[in-house]
């Protein structure tokens, strides 16, 4: 098939090409490397059945692309350190991106998958968090331009697949790790990893106490594939780790463990907005789709540790 991904330069969409293109699809990469890294995606330049080609998707793409069987829409920075310094442009990215990949997607007869987020649930009351649940979120703080944003465009999906019978599948994506994550990420393992391995103070906002249910990305992207190949469903459906969830104080002191580090911890304040607890609840996902993670929380951060420490190792990476 001939598949387009936005966002193709970034840790989600880097590691999806990896898998598409092992498959022998004709893959179509899109990225402005607001967030992605070309280094990323390099692998595949020389590649006949690779195009890359940077844009920003919140403008039309005029580049000729072809007949399209299959968009993945993953463009936009996904942690709030990213999304902070540019509000509008992540708001423009979600809403103004997501309305154009979904004409696209008419124009093409094709299937569009869009990656939204477990940030749709806000601040949650509900615990796990449930499809149906409609989320607690503040309209108007400093993540509001992120989680409004991928509200925004599933209300796009919806309108685009009641008015045009488009093709379109919704995944709301919970937190994803592994290797490829940039170090300036801001989300907290990232950042634990990096401070760990450097012996740097482990930063903790809050107490500590509140919880992250992670995602090896190994399973994140069969999750994906296995949703946007799956026929007449729409969605939305969460794609996450229940048996995972883990407070950030005990998350830290793993990660001090496994990195044999000399880190100590350090405590700041808890940013406005910042979830209290995050599960999902995945029955869905296992019915329909067949699906359910499989990557061990011990494996997943061994192999992330691993893939920091070599780029930490590498100038050129840093």
């Amino acid at each position: 098939m001939r598949i387009l991904v936005t966002g193709g330069a970034g840790f989600i969409g880097s590691h999806l090409i990896d898998y598409l293109m092992a498959q022998g699809h004709r893959v179509i990469a899109v990225d402005n490397f607001l967030s992605g890294k070309k280094a990323n995606i390099a692998r595949h330049f020389h590649n006949p059945n690779f195009k890359f080609i940077k844009h920003d998707i919140s403008l039309p793409l005029n580049a000729k692309l072809g007949p399209l069987d299959q968009i993945y829409n993953l463009a936009c920075p996904a942690s709030p350190l990213q999304y902070q310094v540019n509000p509008l442009k992540t708001w423009q990215t979600n809403v103004f991106g997501t309305g154009l990949m979904l004409e696209l997607a008419r124009k093409n007869s094709a299937r569009l998958l869009q990656a939204s987020t477990s940030e749709v649930y806000g601040d949650p009351k509900e615990h796990p968090q449930k499809e149906s649940y409609f989320g607690n979120v503040n309209p108007l703080g400093d993540r509001s331009c992120y989680d409004e944003g991928k509200r925004a465009a599933e209300t796009l999906c919806y309108i685009y697949r009641a008015k045009y019978k488009t093709d379109v599948k919704i995944a709301r994506i919970f937190n994803t790790y592994g290797p490829r994550m940039i170090f300036s990420d801001g989300r907290a393992l990232p950042n634990f990893i990096k401070q760990a391995l450097t012996n740097e103070p482990l930063t903790i906002f809050g107490s500590g106490r509140q919880t992250r249910s992670l995602m090896y990305i190994d399973d994140l992207i069969l999750g994906l594939v296995k949703l946007m190949n799956r026929p007449n469903f729409f969605g939305p459906v969460n794609l996450g780790n229940p048996n995972q969830e883990i407070n950030i104080l005990a998350l830290a002191k793993k990660t001090i463990k496994l990195c044999h580090s000399k880190s100590q911890l350090k405590f700041q304040a808890l940013p406005e907005d910042d979830p209290i607890k995050r599960r999902p609840a995945i029955a869905l996902a296992k019915k329909t789709l067949g699906w359910s993670p499989g990557v061990s929380l011990e494996q997943g951060l061994k192999a992330t540790i691993k893939d920091f420490k070599a780029r930490l190792n590498n100038p050129a990476a840093k």
